[in-house]
């Protein structure tokens, strides 16, 4: 087992490079990875199994005792990430089934790796696991609704379809991870430490297959799509921030909030591309699961080298014995 925790830490601290290998393995040898596309729905189900072995109760008590900072989180994690993809996929004129898949990235819960990024961040780590938990129970209703919304003009939107997706492939495995956690406390406990290493070799998977499938299109487009991708994720980091700081929160909330609305769970996105609108919108999605793997260590990077003093503000110097204020 301790071999096993060990291999997961490195797979947890080395996933973004871990993503990019397997992805440029998949394009120039796509015959190995393709045979994985069946699975996509399966791999992501696991990954939120996992997700549900971790959620503590503690982990949605932030909504009722500083409820301002987790619903403006999500309010603006499905507002401006949504618009946003909205206005680069016409800016970029994007073809009609990446426009959808680009929006459909802008409209899925954040994602699980938002966590530690917020964490590396020095951001308030429990607003961060309450926002990725709310958006993601929230996913089936205002997912479909969103991309109905946003994307229904490039492509046949069937919401009520994504909706029974979303629940077989995020709420029922969420609901089963908290069963075996709650009838099998010891063993979760024992293992628990295994479960990222999993969820990493799932995500993995999946961005492999996507690409393998996908090598034409890459070619052809991957510049304009990651370019989007790039933009998107940018304008998420950003406005998440500034947006945060408009209504008054902390540092360390305007922190979290902005890599929670920046990083997408990207697996979701692949899954629900695949199964409804095509293997040429999940693209963006995979592309997203590299790029938000890269973006986010770096920001993490760039925050945990300006803590937060007493007063709320960033220090820019900082000494060897400099500490961090709780959130």
């Amino acid at each position: 087992m301790k071999l096993l925790e060990s291999i997961s830490n490195f797979a947890g601290k080395n996933f973004a490079f871990l993503v990019i290998i397997v992805a440029v393995v998949a394009f120039f040898i796509p015959e190995t990875f393709l045979p994985f596309g069946k699975y996509i729905t399966i791999l992501l189900g696991i990954v939120m199994f996992g997700m549900g072995l971790t959620l503590k109760a503690v982990d949605f008590k932030l909504i009722a005792t500083h409820p301002k900072p987790v619903i403006f989180g999500v309010i603006a994690q499905f507002v401006i990430m949504p618009i946003t993809a909205f206005a680069i996929a016409y800016i970029l004129n994007l073809p009609s089934e990446l426009a959808a898949g680009l929006v459909l990235l802008g409209s899925v819960p954040g994602g699980t790796a938002s966590n530690v990024m917020v964490y590396l961040a020095k951001g308030n780590v429990p607003l961060s696991i309450t926002m990725t938990s709310f958006s993601t129970l929230l996913a089936p209703l205002l997912t479909p609704a969103l991309l109905l919304l946003f994307a229904g003009q490039w492509m046949p939107v069937d919401a009520f379809a994504m909706f029974k997706s979303i629940v077989q492939v995020i709420i029922i495995p969420i609901v089963l991870g908290l069963l075996v956690k709650k009838l099998f406390p010891a063993a979760v406990e024992k293992s628990i430490n295994v479960v990222p290493l999993i969820s990493v070799l799932a995500i993995i998977t999946i961005v492999s297959a996507v690409v393998a499938g996908n090598v034409n299109n890459i070619a052809s487009a991957g510049l304009l799509v990651f370019l989007g991708v790039f933009l998107h994720n940018g304008a998420g980091l950003l406005l998440g921030y500034y947006a945060a700081k408009f209504m008054g929160l902390s540092v360390l909330d305007r922190r979290a909030i902005s890599i929670e609305v920046g990083m997408q769970n990207s697996g979701l996105g692949v899954a629900l591309a695949t199964a409804h609108l095509g293997p040429l919108a999940a693209l963006p999605s995979a592309l997203g699961a590299v790029w938000h793997n890269i973006s986010g260590p770096i920001l993490a990077t760039y925050w945990s080298k300006r803590p937060v003093n007493d007063e709320g503000k960033e220090n820019i110097a900082v000494s060897s014995n400099s500490t961090l204020t709780k959130a």
